[in-house]
């Protein structure tokens, strides 16, 4: 009876301890992230933007700053504690090494000072070229099963929370892996969509070492990994314990940021809370070079998510967070970037929008996404009256058009034909009536920039830079997509000569108009071009097909 008495008294005296630390593990839950990175075009100039800023997104209602992968702190360590050869004192390893772990330190210490968390993007595995060649490593340090890989990942990670103190969490990726900016490492994974070979035991491994060892965030990407096939999802869902410390981060649609794309069935799934990924300067619609307002289709449904998917399914991050609060986490929303080269933008209007929307309605996920709206036209432009209106249209407008431009409200043909400042040949629907409501919407979009423009000159702005600037990024929409309503035109047409008779005047004056942009405004994006996009499977740029139509075109009457 005394031992019970003992034990009982014990329980009493342990329970407030017990229920304060269950409690930290509920708040740190209920409190979402709100998290910005700016994705630079790997291996090319990096971009000069505000967002790099921590003040300027604490302001916007952000509480943490993720950092691209070159600026990570897994390039940044010089493993001299593992093995002093791998990048000696004095080499050009070394020297690299060095600095970069001075501009980590510089950019850890600025969103302290901002007070915002601060995590880094990383893809895994990736080990100095040095330490791979001299222990061997070359055929197995992408498979993490592997002890020798296991055991300098280790080492990794230790190293990195030991050396910059100020950081708060790593957001890993194993979807792709890119090197174009880091010349003294390298990385490889093995079978990136096997749960049992490589993501749940690398999920054990960081889980074990980033969030139960040292108290600190990981943030674990599904993209390309297992973020389409709900059956990997859950499998790996199921076999890595939950920790308050551990959040999977999923995009708010499947496979790359594109209108007409699913929305991602594992959100909702699981049993891991979910960090919900936006990007606001869309790489395969214009990168703010044009209005483009997704903020509005991310948080309430987009146009093409209702019309083609079942009623029960979740369709926006709103319904996500109704029916699922439990498993949302927060947003993380990419300010700038996503791809390679441009158009590249001189006002960043259109990306904040999007961010400042995503940024505040996460802060209080009850609010409307129009209230949000109607605030940032009214408080960071400072429209009055029915100009608020008229600015909300215009945006709304934005995302039909884009829908209708691109692709289509049916998803007819694949948006991969035009992406960052290249336009490829559409690969168009054989089917006659598809085709057909594929160039209807195409001439709809035309419309729908047009009225876009009307407003963009009708709405009274309070300073003359913002004016100009949604005047002429109206007219860019405006001209691009008659361009892209010429390409679809003049690829249907086939050997239809008199069609192309009517559209090949169509698609040069489009372009004239097009390219007299730049001398309107000093404001005007960087411009698309007729070549193909060099990044993807896109098929023949339009520069390759005009010639064999113009040729079409001028071959005599009655030439066989």
């Amino acid at each position: 009876m005394k031992k019970l008495f003992i034990a009982l008294a014990l329980y009493v005296a342990l329970l407030p301890m017990t229920l304060t630390a269950a409690g930290a593990d509920i708040a740190a839950r209920s409190t979402p992230l709100i998290l910005d990175m700016v994705h630079h075009n790997p291996g090319e100039q990096r971009y000069e933007s505000r967002y790099e800023d921590p003040r300027v997104i604490k302001e916007m209602g952000y509480n943490g700053k993720v950092y691209f992968l070159f600026d990570s702190p897994t390039l940044a360590i010089n493993w001299e504690s593992v093995d002093p050869d791998i990048f000696p004192k004095g080499s050009p390893g070394r020297v690299w090494v060095d600095a970069k772990a001075t501009q980590i330190d510089a950019e850890q210490a600025a969103c302290k000072a901002a007070g915002i968390k601060v995590y880094a993007m990383s893809d895994l595995v990736l080990f100095p070229k040095t330490l791979v060649a001299k222990y061997g490593m070359e055929k197995t340090f992408g498979d993490p099963r592997d002890p020798q890989t296991n055991k300098f990942l280790r080492a990794m990670i230790a190293q990195m929370f030991e050396r910059f103190t100020n950081f708060d969490g790593l957001v890993v990726r194993i979807g792709e892996t890119y090197l174009q900016d880091a010349p003294f490492h390298q990385g490889h994974i093995l079978n990136k969509n096997d749960a049992d070979r490589t993501i749940i035991p690398l999920l054990k491994l960081l889980r074990e070492e980033v969030c139960v060892k040292r108290g600190k965030e990981l943030i674990f990407r599904t993209w390309m990994s297992f973020d389409t096939n709900l059956g990997t999802y859950q499998k790996v869902s199921a076999a890595i314990e939950p920790h308050p410390k551990l959040v999977f981060s999923v995009k708010h649609c499947e496979g790359d940021f594109h209108r007409g794309n699913a929305f991602s069935k594992v959100l909702g799934e699981g049993r891991h809370p979910q960090l919900i990924e936006v990007q606001c300067a869309r790489e395969y619609e214009g990168k703010g070079a044009y209005p483009n307002y997704i903020a509005h289709g991310v948080i309430e449904g987009f146009e093409e998510h209702r019309l083609k998917m079942p009623a029960e399914t979740i369709k926006s991050i709103r319904e996500l967070t109704e029916k699922h609060p439990d498993l949302f986490a927060g947003i993380w929303t990419w300010s700038r970037g996503g791809g390679w080269f441009g158009p590249f933008i001189k006002n960043e209007l259109w990306c904040d929008l999007n961010a400042w929307v995503m940024a505040q309605w996460a802060n209080d996920t009850m609010q409307s996404e129009e209230a949000i709206f109607n605030r940032y036209a009214t408080e960071r432009l400072g429209l009055k009256g029915d100009d608020v209106a008229k600015f909300r249209r215009l945006c709304l407008l934005s995302a039909d058009a884009v829908l209708r431009g691109k692709t289509s409200t049916f998803g007819d043909i694949s948006p991969w034909w035009s992406r960052d400042n290249g336009i490829n040949v559409p690969k168009l629907p054989s089917d006659p009536t598809k085709l057909q409501r594929v160039l209807d919407q195409k001439a709809e979009a035309v419309r729908l920039w047009e009225e876009i423009s009307k407003l963009a000159h009708e709405i009274k702005f309070r300073d003359t830079t913002t004016r100009d600037y949604v005047v002429v990024s109206s007219e860019y929409g405006l001209r691009l997509y008659k361009i892209y309503q010429a390409v679809c035109e003049l690829t249907a047409a086939g050997d239809d000569k008199e069609k192309l008779r009517h559209w090949l005047p169509v698609y040069d004056q489009a372009w004239q108009d097009y390219r007299r942009l730049p001398a309107e405004s000093a404001q005007c994006a960087s411009l698309y071009n007729e070549k193909s996009a060099p990044k993807g499977p896109f098929g023949e740029g339009i520069e390759k097909l005009l010639p064999r139509l113009r040729a079409k075109i001028a071959e005599p009457a009655n030439a066989q």
